[in-house]
């Protein structure tokens, strides 16, 4: 159970870290309002964020117990698409965006966050791929702590950027983005070579 809640974690921490919108939006309040706002704002990417990994690891889980050979499809595919998301990140440069306004209403933070996370058909895709392939790769029992742990890194990861962003806002740059993007690129090529020796122990 424990070995499991931390696979979520780390999978779900790799899968959330890289620097996109979602982030840089958590990034910009951070170095510009105050923390309350920021807490704020980082609480309700939470929600989306883990909302739609709920909806793609149960979504596809039902899709996966229905159909065995989804199951199969699921962790080759699943393997291909998150050692590519991998690579992506190791190669990227990120660069960050002071354009980004960090003064709406939160009506309007929440409307800009659910078009992110929900209107964004790449992360749509992304996600069903990667919480498919491990939705896959688990039994029923197992799978619910595996999206514990994921839910966990959420909330743990958009907090404590936030946190470091605004105890350390004079000394955050791109090369330290350019960093969290390499590690976060290396943990998700390692999980998705272990989904890829899944699905041939399944053959």
């Amino acid at each position: 159970m424990i070995q499991t809640i931390l696979k979520g974690f780390t999978v779900g921490f790799a899968y959330v870290a890289p620097i996109g919108m979602q982030n840089m939006y958590v990034i910009n309040t951070a170095m510009t309002q105050s923390k309350m706002r920021l807490y704020m704002v980082a609480l309700i990417t939470i929600f989306f964020d883990i909302s739609l990994a709920l909806a793609c690891f149960f979504g596809m889980g039902a899709l996966i117990e229905s159909a065995p050979v989804v199951k199969l499809i699921f962790l080759g595919a699943g393997s291909l698409a998150v050692i590519w998301i991998g690579i992506g990140l190791i190669r990227s440069t990120p660069k960050l965006n002071n354009s980004i306004d960090t003064k709406k209403t939160m009506l309007q933070v929440a409307l800009s966050c659910f078009l992110v996370t929900w209107a964004n058909p790449q992360a749509i895709i992304d996600g069903t791929l990667l919480f498919g392939g491990f939705r896959a790769s688990l039994s029923a029992e197992m799978s619910k702590f595996f999206i514990i742990g994921s839910s966990l890194a959420s909330f743990v990861w958009f907090m404590s950027l936030g946190t470091i962003v605004s105890v350390f806002k004079k000394a955050f740059n791109e090369k330290s983005l350019k960093i969290i993007n390499i590690a976060c690129g290396i943990v998700i090529i390692y999980y998705g070579i272990k989904l890829g020796i899944k699905f041939f122990e399944t053959l």
